[in-house]
């Protein structure tokens, strides 16, 4: 088994770890503490370096490589800050390889094209006011107008709200309860009756733009709906198996700048005439650190080696971004305890590390929805299933 990066992800790696140094990190404490969203000021230049679309095709107009990028892309993004990795978990991860996966040529034209290069933003709408984790459990509706959906309903803690051009959006449809009733549908926010608002005093992810979509008569084209009616549900499951792959790969980048910044701590703070570092009880914390950064990037490579075969990985990726946020919630304690009261202070990252690691173990399906994906396949209550419309494996384009 080879674990070395190949040139390619090399240069990808260094490139985007350069782009948010040189970009996002002299601006990053400043906009975390006025809870200004980066989204705007960054989105253009991420763009233009083409990791927007970086694992679609190149057919589609993306950059053609592989699953291992998009966790190389999102790791180096949160490195510097979560917000930065939600632009790879939302539009590229949960909108354009839904798109990828279930959208017909015209919907891929249209919308997916425009996503895997920049031009165009697309975010997802799942979670709603009062339905979280209990999915099929929508209140969003759908009915039939003619050669329209009529779309009622809202939706909540949407992610880049106020940047995005268009929302996959999941609403009840026809007589069907349960999930088995749910539909999706690329809604534009143009379309006469959609209105954003965004959060504020969020505990973290504070530079990026969280919100809610209020939908009011909304008139969608028969064309934009995904997939099939019924097909709702399948589809938001595929779409967050994409979605966890890229948070647990963000979680890595979160645990390596809690470590980076805790050695750098350690050198530099002294405490009865040497450097904490020199403490046996520091280097314990350290320790810990490492070893989780260890398990959950083995995790995650995994899991981008299963995408890039064509395998299901649902049961992978869930316990991916099950221990990959745990490991980054924790070493963002330790980072914070090795700071002492500096570490409570704004002065210095880690406390912004540990209010965005919080953020982790909830979106893309809360923890405790990991642990219940690994009972329930370890009991044989759920096994992996075949869908109509499955995420191509990779293949290198020359």
């Amino acid at each position: 088994m080879d674990f070395s990066l190949t040139e390619e992800h090399q240069m990808l790696r260094d490139s985007v770890r350069d782009f948010a140094e040189r970009e996002v990190g002299p601006i990053i404490s400043e906009y975390d503490k006025r809870q200004k969203s980066v989204y705007p000021q960054v989105l253009p230049k991420m763009g233009e370096l083409g990791i927007l679309g970086v694992c679609i095709p190149e057919k589609l107009e993306g950059s053609g490589l592989d699953y291992l990028a998009l966790a190389i892309v999102s790791e180096e993004l949160e490195r510097m800050d979560t917000s930065l990795r939600v632009i790879m978990s939302v539009h590229t991860a949960l909108s354009s390889l839904s798109l990828y996966q279930w959208g017909t040529t015209e919907q891929q034209e249209k919308y997916l094209i425009p996503q895997a290069k920049g031009k165009k933003i697309g975010a997802f709408g799942l979670t709603e006011p009062n339905t979280g984790s209990d999915v099929a459990n929508l209140k969003t509706k759908a009915v039939v107008e003619g050669d329209e959906f009529v779309l009622n309903g809202a939706k909540q803690w949407i992610s880049l709200v106020e940047v995005a051009d268009n929302f996959l959006i999941f609403a009840k449809l026809g007589k069907e309860k349960g999930y088995r009733g749910i539909a999706a549908f690329i809604v534009e926010k143009e379309f006469s009756g959609v209105s954003t608002t965004s959060f504020h005093d969020k505990l973290g992810i504070r530079t990026g733009d969280t919100g809610e979509i209020i939908l009011q008569d909304v008139r969608v084209p028969k064309e934009n709906l995904l997939g099939q009616e019924g097909e709702g549900f399948k589809i938001a499951m595929s779409a967050l198996d994409n979605g966890r792959f890229t948070v647990a790969a963000g979680a890595c980048g979160l645990i390596k700048a809690s470590i980076d910044a805790s050695v750098e701590y350690c050198h530099e703070r002294k405490a009865f005439g040497q450097e904490i570092g020199k403490f046996e009880l520091i280097q314990e914390h350290l320790a810990y650190m490492q070893a989780g950064y260890d398990q959950s990037q083995l995790l995650v490579y995994k899991c981008a080696w299963m995408k890039n075969q064509g395998l299901k990985n649902t049961r992978e990726t869930a316990i991916a971004k099950w221990q990959a946020t745990n490991h980054a919630s924790d070493a963002a304690n330790r980072a914070i305890q090795i700071h002492g009261a500096n570490g409570y202070s704004g002065d210095f990252p880690v406390e912004r590390y540990w209010r965005n690691a919080r953020a982790n173990t909830i979106l893309e399906g809360t923890n405790e929805i990991q642990k219940l994906i690994q009972g329930s396949f370890l009991l044989g209550y759920r096994k992996p299933t075949s869908l109509r419309c499955t995420l191509p494996a990779y293949e290198h384009e020359s």
